[in-house]
């Protein structure tokens, strides 16, 4: 089938999520003080880095919600009993930090100019619809993308073929008529393959390896590769 639309993620796919993430966790630290147990706020950072890594997992594969998680995350984070409300708090002062450190990754803008004549846009998130509407409204790319399609409000979560469905079912095409890009090699680009679309690993760490999959490790190769230049990803996954 002929690729008539791209699915994108979002976070550390087009916006830099985990950039902005450590930034305002290091403006917030500074404003609250380090947590015990932590040696200096490098420490830190890297620790809710991999709780949150955790937590999400968790939330994911459906053993918490999205407020949930959240507070585990922080209660983890600062090794002391919070009560819902004082999580709850305690994160909203962290977001305040994080959301004035958003961004698109340079690349975003000028590949979705290159691509708007001949693809549709859509995403798929792991997230919710408040959570990530907002923030493509914040970014500036909300009119981008015809449909915003989550996880929360779907009741399941990628790397689940429904998931990668429902997408395509927002958007009336057939799993083959789609290409979905994403940071994650399971959960984004082995998830779509499995489900019918065409993935995309977005590599932009250049972990490397996966032969299996289609990756890419900038937007700027994503033209080529939707076009049918097999110098990108792994040439066997063309049709």
């Amino acid at each position: 089938m002929v690729i008539r639309a791209v699915l994108w993620d979002i976070d550390d796919t087009i916006f830099d999520y985990s950039g902005a993430d450590r930034a305002g966790m290091r403006a917030h630290l500074e404003q609250e003080g380090l947590p015990g147990g932590y040696g200096d706020a490098e420490q830190a950072l890297d620790a809710w880095r991999a709780i949150t890594d955790v937590h999400w997992a968790r939330f994911a594969a459906g053993e918490t919600d999205f407020l949930g998680q959240r507070r585990d995350r922080v209660r983890e984070f600062v090794s002391r009993p919070l009560d819902d409300a004082e999580a709850d708090d305690w994160f909203a002062r962290h977001a305040a930090h994080y959301e004035a450190a958003w961004a698109l990754f340079p690349d975003v803008l000028p590949v979705l100019d290159l691509l708007a004549a001949g693809f549709r846009h859509a995403v798929l998130s792991n997230s919710s619809i408040h959570n990530q509407d907002r923030k493509l409204r914040a970014l500036g790319v909300r009119d981008r993308f015809e449909a915003v399609v989550c996880a929360v409000e779907l009741g399941v979560s990628k790397p689940a073929a429904g998931a990668f469905h429902a997408a395509c079912d927002a958007l009336a095409l057939e799993p083959g008529e789609v290409a979905y890009v994403g940071d994650e090699p399971d959960i984004d680009a082995g998830g779509a393959v499995a489900a019918g679309l065409m993935g995309i690993w977005l590599d932009r760490g250049g972990r490397g390896g996966r032969p299996e999959l289609v990756r890419i490790s900038g937007l700027d190769q994503l033209p080529g590769l939707l076009a049918g230049d097999t110098r990108f990803g792994a040439p066997d996954t063309f049709g």
